[in-house]
């Protein structure tokens, strides 16, 4: 399963710097909203995982518990 970002965790206030960390190019973002994670493209490499300061990234079937 792709990884998701948690919008209680993300500030969505200024442009996600995980969208140039992503080697897919799996994370997308509409302004300063949710950034999201296309499922389809995403390999889970945890290359996001470890970028994000405000710890947002989650694989789904974790009930929250960041990776």
């Amino acid at each position: 399963m792709a990884l998701t970002v948690d919008n209680l965790r993300c500030p969505q206030n200024h442009r996600c710097p995980l969208l140039t960390v992503c080697p897919v190019g799996a994370i997308t973002q509409s302004g300063f909203g949710l950034p999201v994670i296309d499922p389809e493209k995403c390999i889970e490499c945890g290359k996001c995982v470890g970028h994000c300061g405000k710890q947002a990234i989650h694989k789904p079937a974790d009930n929250g518990k960041t990776v």
